[in-house]
């Protein structure tokens, strides 16, 4: 199920369902601990005797966000109950802190008192033993907390501050359900403590006028021990909820509108998903420069895993958005990561833990009795390719001179030291990491990687390492063509399998992931192998249905819808792939027209989002619904990285224009 409304501010993240239950809780890192594994967070209303959870049928639910801020804005009606709740869900943007502000009106036209609960199902650190629930008299708080995490759950309303109503146990163990069930009957039992696998529900009662509306907040500090704890609680006492709500949505507008771009010639959904994908990408990336793939829990019931890591490959190119963006402290703290992940290695590994640990993986290091690499290596090169995106934007010399050993040079000499006899890089897995070979996309990548080399080493003065990059990248790029383009087909492979002649098997496959011949300074787009090769590659790999957008790949079976037709269902469509098509034709066109066809696909986007904005991975080819986890960051990413290219390529359009029309005199 998508994560529809994430909030966060890059220590602490939390998640809600499509139903507006909480589902994912992670402190103090994005992307680990998940303190909550998943499991439904529930938000109960009692009025008049009856008590209904947000989840139920006879709920109207709408999930957005407040413009230009990562507040939420969801609106919940309740015809039965004549009751009409908005609520406003955010992390402090400083401190440790979840809000949730809930506004309640009445509909019926008399005094009602109204009760809402919050049950809390945490598994401390990733797992449900050993925790401990208890009231705190001296802050009126509910505690939760075990070893190095404590979580305090406090109220305010108009009156009063404290919590009077709570109740605490066990959960799912010796039958127990859980605390939620005490709600109920609308009362809480108040039990002070409890320890071992145990949840927490308290109740804030609201008198709400006929026809009028009143308002609660509550609020989760999330510290490392107890001494923190209360003295954030006491903070949010003393400088009162609001002020801290109120400064933290003038942070985000500042932040997702700090850079002069040109947004009112978008379409306005095009422009407000641009600054929504940016405030989304936000929540999906660690203070400490991880850019984390996924937060979605439910995929594990999928994959037996989760996407709570980072990827390079998918770091690099979201970090490229970022630059794009005008972002600079955030891809600065990614690389710098990225510097310690890679550690006396000159290549990265597959994936990484928030902290910078190596993060399972299923690429073996040993293929038919013989020791293997278990890399991908358009991640390494990729990492480099972008830290030179960054450098051509911000020139800060001082950030890329201890970068330069350990992401420049030594990944660079590796790349030259790990090619074949005909200067193509040795096996390694591919971007989709499902098969192992000599990709065009790896090939692509490392091309862009050893340019970028050429171009770090001339400007540090280091003539002749300059010249062997470049000697490089240049023999690759001639590789490449002369043995992975099929002249027949017009179009080159996805990859080559070599043989024990020194040939190459080629598998001729149309993937997406081909865009990379363009993508990264390889080719022109304007080239003829390029046009040929995407442009057969889109009508190949678009879906022919209502739905449209582009495949991954021919014959895709990741998630693959049961039962569709491979011919006019090649895979199912994914956002990068068909925005990676909106790149192909910005980086083709001359006129404003040419414009319209990337234009047609960014609009597309625009229309497969959930209300609140968020992008999943892929969608259903007939349904258009969600698919795998949402939200991808590399979708949003993707997304803010399309519409900037879009504008940069508008402006030049229209400078060159003037420059054609312009007398003689005046140029």
């Amino acid at each position: 199920m998508p994560r529809d409304i994430p909030v966060g501010n890059g220590s602490i993240l939390v998640t809600f369902d499509s139903f507006y239950r909480m589902r994912d809780v992670y402190s103090p890192r994005v992307g680990r601990h998940n303190h909550t594994e998943g499991h439904v967070q529930r938000f109960g209303v009692w009025a008049d005797g009856t008590l209904s959870w947000v989840e139920d049928n006879e709920w109207h639910r709408e999930l957005r966000y407040k413009p230009d801020t990562m507040t939420t804005d969801v609106r919940l009606v309740h015809k039965g109950l004549g009751l009409e709740l908005t609520c406003h869900d955010l992390v402090d943007y400083h401190k440790p802190v979840y809000f949730k502000q809930v506004h309640v009106r009445d509909l019926k036209g008399q005094s009602r008192d109204v009760r809402l609960f919050f049950h809390f199902d945490l598994s401390i650190n990733g797992f449900p033993v050993g925790d401990t629930a208890n009231y705190d008299p001296t802050t009126r708080a509910v505690v939760l907390y075990k070893d190095d995490s404590y979580f305090l759950i406090n109220a305010c309303d108009q009156t009063k501050c404290g919590i009077e109503h709570w109740a605490i146990g066990a959960k799912r163990v010796g039958g127990a359900e859980g605390t939620w069930r005490d709600a109920e009957d609308g009362q809480l039992g108040r039990n002070a403590i409890s320890q071992g696998s145990v949840d927490a529900t308290v109740g804030v009662h609201v008198q709400v006028p006929a026809n009028g509306e009143a308002s609660t907040t509550l609020w989760m500090v999330c510290a490392e021990d107890y001494a923190s704890a209360k003295s954030v609680n006491q903070r949010v006492w003393e400088i009162g909820p609001e002020r801290l709500i109120g400064r933290t949505e003038a942070y985000w507008r500042l932040w997702s509108r700090k850079e002069p771009f040109e947004t009112n010639v978008l379409p306005e959904p095009v422009r407000d998903l641009f600054f929504r994908s940016q405030l989304i990408l936000r929540t999906q990336i660690d203070n400490g420069g991880a850019i984390i793939a996924a937060n979605d829990s439910d995929i594990t019931h999928f994959a037996g895993d989760h996407y709570s890591y980072c990827w390079m490959r998918d770091g690099a190119l979201v970090a490229h958005g970022l630059i794009l963006a005008g972002q600079s402290e955030l891809s600065r703290n990614f690389f710098r990561y990225a510097a310690d992940c890679i550690g006396e290695n000159p290549y990265f590994l597959h994936k990484y833990n928030p902290e910078g640990d190596l993060a399972s993986s299923w690429h073996p290091w040993v293929l038919d009795g013989k020791p293997v690499l278990p890399i991908q290596q358009d991640e390494t090169a990729l990492t480099l390719w972008a830290l030179r995106q960054h450098f051509e934007t911000f020139r800060d010399v001082e950030f890329i001179k201890p970068l330069y050993g350990k992401l420049i040079l030594r990944p660079a000499e590796w790349m030259l030291e790990h090619r074949d006899h005909n200067g193509l890089p040795l096996q390694s897995w591919d971007l989709w990491e499902e098969r192992r070979g000599i990709h065009t996309f790896t090939v692509a990548a490392t091309i862009g990687a050893l340019y970028a080399a050429a171009q770090f080493a001339e400007d540090f003065g280091e003539l002749d390492r300059s010249a062997a990059f470049r000697e490089g990248a240049e023999r690759m790029k001639g590789a490449l063509r002369r043995h992975m383009y099929h002249e027949e087909r017009g179009h080159f492979a996805r990859m080559a399998v070599p043989l024990e002649d020194g040939t190459y098997r080629l598998d001729l496959t149309r993937d997406s992931a081909n865009f990379a011949l363009f993508a990264f300074g390889v080719y022109d787009a304007n080239e003829p192998e390029v046009v040929s090769e995407m442009d057969s590659m889109r009508d190949r790999l678009w879906v022919k249905t209502d739905v449209g957008g582009c495949a991954r790949y021919e014959r895709d079976y990741y998630h693959q819808v049961e039962g569709e037709r491979t011919d006019d269902v090649p895979g199912n469509p994914w956002v990068i792939c068909t925005l990676w098509q909106a790149q192909y034709q910005i980086q083709r066109a001359k006129t404003l027209d040419d414009l319209k066809h990337a234009m047609f696909l960014l609009e597309w986007t625009t229309k497969r989002t959930l209300l609140s904005g968020v992008l999943a991975e892929q969608f259903h080819p007939y349904s258009g619904d969600p698919i795998s986890v949402a939200p991808l960051t590399w979708s949003h990413a993707t997304f803010v990285t399309t519409c900037i290219q879009y504008l940069q390529k508008r402006d030049q359009i229209i400078e060159a224009q003037k420059n054609v029309d312009a007398p003689p005199s005046a140029i």
